[in-house]
């Protein structure tokens, strides 16, 4: 079965390539970008300035190749797709809880991102504790490398290249 989305905006992000950008919104601290909704969903923004938080669904449009076993950017052994949080997937989509600072007409101002420039946005939700957080008892193979994240950066090993080929520097 096939779905068919379309973008409902576009982060404008100061991450101009993946390469360099932080792989978490943890690691993107103060990180300031803006959302341009395309203006026919102006109206479903009503209310959302009550929330701190939000959550981003997006399209990596700049995604590689899929290949269910990758080696992830806080390891050096690979684990199962599923298993990991790259942007090469079955289906390329991203997620981010980013924190929300203004709303002015159809433009959404926001910090913590790790977004690179000109990803579409798919859909937006309102991040919300009491649905959202769960008592995590564990994280897998991240246990022993979550501590990594602020300093690891996007290295590439996910990107399509421009001849249509992912770059791989495993």
């Amino acid at each position: 079965m096939e779905f068919n989305y379309k973008a409902i905006g576009y982060v404008h992000s100061p991450h101009q390539e993946a390469h360099g950008t932080p792989i978490q919104t943890g690691a993107a601290k103060d990180v300031e970008a803006e959302i341009e909704l395309l203006p026919e969903y102006r109206d479903g923004l009503m209310d959302l300035e009550g929330f701190s938080h939000i959550i981003l669904l997006y399209h990596c449009h700049k995604a590689g190749k899929t290949e269910l076993l990758r080696k992830p950017f806080m390891d050096n052994k690979k684990h199962g797709i599923f298993a990991i949080r790259a942007p090469s997937r079955p289906n390329p989509i991203g997620l981010s809880i980013v924190r929300l600072v203004a709303i002015k007409d159809h433009i959404l101002r926001i910090k913590d991102v790790d977004i690179i420039d000109g990803t579409p946005i798919l859909d937006i939700k309102p991040y919300v504790p009491e649905f959202d957080t769960k008592e995590v008892t564990k994280i897998g193979w991240l246990e022993k490398n979550v501590h990594k994240m602020e300093e690891e950066r996007d290295d590439g090993r996910f990107l399509l290249k421009k001849d249509g080929e992912d770059d791989r520097k495993e």
